[in-house]
């Protein structure tokens, strides 16, 4: 008898809304005159963020490429950012993107990524149409009340009485314990971003986004590696996430233009990934070039597809939205 394994995991209702919201998010940005661009998926470059890891492959073919590693990226953004150094204006991209390790009721290493980028907005305005077409889209599936927007600070301080700026790691690692939260092991003494996370992860999350959009804003600097700065005391990333029923939908940032510390960032991540023993990442020279030509002023945003399909069809397990994942690819 044939295994069931070669029938999609999503039922075809689910399909069809899919291809419906597909259309619908078109519809949206048509009519706002953004223009749909496609990027390649592989590139000579990859992400240096030490918590993304990409697939790499060899490429045998002609050229002047040939024997070299190329990379399936893990978000369109970095061609996209070329594109708009280029003059584009405001584009938006639906991509397949691929992360390595990324696999569970909410992740597949192979996804749909909703990324666009609007000249002239900061991460106020972008809030505000991610705003609207999240509630365009899941209206008529889902009352929501009014969105609430908190910022970092206030999140920690308002579910675990942390002020995650000024608090020590040993100060986090207590938190956790205080809050029965299970420390995995080799978490480190000297870096308060993985404790941040995990405190983020099993402590608020859950708890974010029931009944209505929350934004979460003003990430500490560190966790910024594609944002502007703010000064202040202490300075803040310009980036921000949206949170709905417990599940990130959203990364955003107000981009930053300055070629000479972007290169400054990614040189300090891969210094971060060779300390834990992971791969350094040949850095996107392309993409610094056309930050040096110039970026517009513009806010990016990158939104989970088949995260806000399983909102929108009321599904568990993002494997009930995708028509083939990886157990069955």
């Amino acid at each position: 008898m044939a295994s069931p394994a070669w029938r999609p995991s999503a039922d075809l209702a689910t399909l069809r809304l899919r291809a419906e919201l597909l259309q619908r998010i078109r519809a949206f940005f048509a009519a706002r005159g953004v223009l749909e661009v496609e990027t390649p998926v592989l590139s000579a470059a990859a992400v240096t963020q030490p918590h993304l890891a990409s697939f790499a492959t060899p490429y045998s073919g002609p050229g002047s490429r040939h024997g070299q590693t190329l990379y399936l990226h893990t978000s369109p953004e970095f061609p996209m950012k070329r594109l708009l150094a280029a003059g584009s204006g405001c584009i938006y991209q639906m991509a397949r993107v691929f992360r390595d390790g990324e696999a569970g009721r909410r992740h597949n290493p192979e996804f749909t990524l909703l990324e666009w980028y609007r000249v002239g907005f900061d991460a106020d305005r972008l809030m505000d149409e991610v705003t609207e077409l999240v509630t365009a889209l899941l209206a008529g599936r889902l009352t929501l009340e009014e969105p609430e927007r908190l910022s970092y600070r206030e999140l920690f301080q308002r579910h675990l009485d942390l002020d995650p700026h000024r608090t020590s790691v040993a100060e986090l690692a207590a938190g956790a314990a205080r809050h029965g939260i299970p420390i995995p092991p080799g978490m480190p003494a000297d870096d308060a971003d993985p404790w941040l996370d995990l405190l983020l992860t099993q402590g608020i999350e859950p708890y974010l986004g029931q009944g209505r959009l929350t934004f979460i804003h003003d990430y500490p600097a560190s966790q910024a590696a594609l944002a502007r700065l703010r000064p202040g005391d202490p300075p803040v990333g310009e980036r921000f996430e949206l949170y709905l029923s417990g599940l990130e939908l959203a990364n955003g940032f107000h981009e930053l233009g300055d070629a000479d510390e972007q290169r400054r960032r990614f040189e300090a991540e891969n210094v971060a990934r060779r300390a834990r023993g992971l791969p350094v990442m040949p850095l996107d020279e392309s993409l610094l070039d056309a930050l040096a030509a110039g970026l517009p002023d513009c806010a990016g945003v990158a939104l989970g597809f088949d995260r806000l399909v399983m909102l929108a069809a009321g599904k568990d397990a993002i494997q009930e939205v995708m028509a083939f994942p990886l157990e069955r690819a």
